[in-house]
This record gives structure tokens, C-alpha cells and sequence, in this order.
């Protein structure tokens, strides 16, 4: 993926929040509300995109949709340099949602979803039994009280939030 921009500036972060309110609003409807030029629009759209600034749209995605009703946090330690292949095994498996590494006694935070706990049961066994994994802890989620946002800090960054300067 390209390197996203140093740092995006009051009108980028005025354009993802026209483009969060609307997802699907056209370049001159962006343009118009926004007040900026057409080609502006499609030049500070086209290098968002080409930056790695916007994600895949299928993160908008719910699960639950899909019929994976159950949310877990599964917590991997692994065999010294190994990471790099177990992440890679981590990635094949349709369940795993995410996988972030991280310091401290785990190495690796996997987000991932299962049908049921069986399901869920099934998936945690096939990740301990990953060449390279040494343990797992499994943590269920129970409820959700704040979803994944950008909002709050698009606005700081396009000048709405004044407290933080």
C-alpha cells in the first residue's frame, strides 16, 4: 500500500467528512457543498485514495450480515521471529478480521468472528494449532459502546474543534 500523506490539511479533512456524511455524493455535489473547484475535489479525492488514506469499503461491512453474530479478541504469543509467517497464516483464515501486533506479553491481537460458539471454538483450535503460535487467550465481546471513528478528529483537524489548539 503507498505511504498515506505526511499529514492531511483542513480541506482534506472537510472533504472525508462530507464524504462520511455521504458516502456515495458525486464529485460536483462535493465540489458544491464544499465550495471548492471540481478538479480540486478530484485531485484531493484521487491522492486520498492512491495515499492508503481511505479504507476498502468492505470494512463498512457489518459481520453480523454475513451471519457471524459472535465478536472475540484473541490474544497470540509466538515463537521468537515468527510473526511475519504467523500473521500470514492469520490472514488466510476468513473469520480473522484483524490482525495487529503489539508489545507487551501478547504479540499479536487478532479480531475475529464466528457463526456460534462452536464456530468460535473451532476457529480459536485452528489458531493454536498455527505453526509458530505458542499460546492464545480468547475474549468475547460483549457489546460494542463506541464504533470504529474518525469523526471527532476530522473535525479537530478541519478547524471545528478549537479546545485543542
Amino acid at each position: 500500500m503507498p505511504a498515506p500523506p505526511d499529514r492531511l490539511d483542513a480541506t482534506d479533512a472537510r472533504l472525508l467528512q462530507a464524504l462520511g456524511a455521504d458516502p456515495r455524493a458525486t464529485v460536483m455535489a462535493l465540489s458544491q457543498q464544499l465550495g471548492l473547484a471540481r478538479n480540486t475535489v478530484q485531485a484531493r479525492l484521487a491522492r486520498l485514495e492512491a495515499g492508503g488514506v481511505l479504507a476498502p469499503f468492505e470494512s463498512r461491512v457489518r459481520p453480523e450480515a454475513l451471519g457471524y453474530r459472535l465478536s472475540a479478541y484473541v490474544t497470540v504469543q509466538v515463537v521468537q521471529r515468527g510473526l511475519e509467517e504467523v500473521a500470514a497464516a492469520l490472514a488466510a483464515l476468513p473469520e480473522v478480521l484483524e490482525v495487529t501486533a503489539l508489545s507487551g506479553a501478547a504479540d499479536l491481537l487478532v479480531r475475529v468472528v464466528a457463526v456460534d460458539a462452536d464456530d468460535l471454538w473451532r476457529l480459536t483450535e485452528q489458531v493454536l494449532a498455527l505453526p509458530g503460535v505458542q499460546r492464545t487467550d480468547t475474549a468475547l465481546a460483549l457489546r460494542r459502546y463506541v464504533d470504529h471513528r474518525m469523526g471527532p478528529l476530522l473535525e479537530r483537524a478541519a478547524g471545528g474543534d478549537r479546545a485543542a489548539e
